[in-house]
């Protein structure tokens, strides 16, 4: 059960989100449509507004909790980080969740526990409580984009075969297009962590 694995050997090796986004190095994504990966993410963190008050609320509500912890484990070259990256941040910093990034490439251990589909997909923000104990997991994509993707998986089960990788690029392009379309992405993805944090014991 994913709910007593305990990551307490892990706190505090992270980075802080602000170093995260200083140390980012700018990448072009060209199937993704995102020309400059780090001004990107940074417009997305600054013009972030909560549309709903009531989930605002909601997570503002959870200042009055000092014993919970948030991991993100993720690189700067994914762009399902570039989008959903910095809602995390701003989800953490309303709540007031203590919160460090894990660069994946220096945590494949931590990583390897919250594989999606048997693959190392991210971002994935992983929530202890005080204990150090994982009380759940979000990511890597909203459900309805995720859902693009197992789509995809399930219906080329062979990696191998010659047009394996074209048509994943292809997935990659639809998928860069529904993140482009509208903010929707947001609304999917601040509903699904309140839902997640509903279930914390409180």
């Amino acid at each position: 059960m994913e709910a007593r694995l305990n990551l307490t050997h892990i706190i505090g090796k992270g980075i802080s989100p602000q170093q995260f986004m200083d140390d980012m190095q700018i990448r072009t994504m060209e199937i993704s449509n995102i020309p400059n990966t780090k001004e990107k993410l940074i417009s997305v963190y600054e013009n972030f507004t909560w549309t709903q008050e009531e989930q605002k609320v909601f997570f503002t509500a959870l200042n009055n909790r000092s014993d919970l912890h948030c991991l993100i484990l993720c690189t700067d070259w994914c762009p399902d980080v570039i989008w959903n990256v910095p809602l995390l941040f701003r989800v953490m910093e309303q709540s007031r969740i203590s919160t460090e990034v894990l660069l994946m490439e220096e945590h494949m251990e931590t990583m390897d526990l919250f594989l999606t589909d048997g693959g190392r997909a991210q971002p994935i923000a992983v929530i202890l409580n005080v204990s150090g104990e994982v009380l759940g997991r979000w990511g890597a994509r909203p459900a309805y984009i995720q859902a693009v993707m197992d789509r995809f998986k399930k219906n080329n089960p062979d990696k191998q075969k010659a047009d394996y990788k074209g048509k994943l690029n292809q997935i990659y392009r639809e998928i860069g297009e529904l993140y482009h379309a509208s903010n929707e992405y947001q609304k999917v993805m601040l509903h699904e962590l309140k839902d997640l944090f509903t279930t914390f014991p409180s």
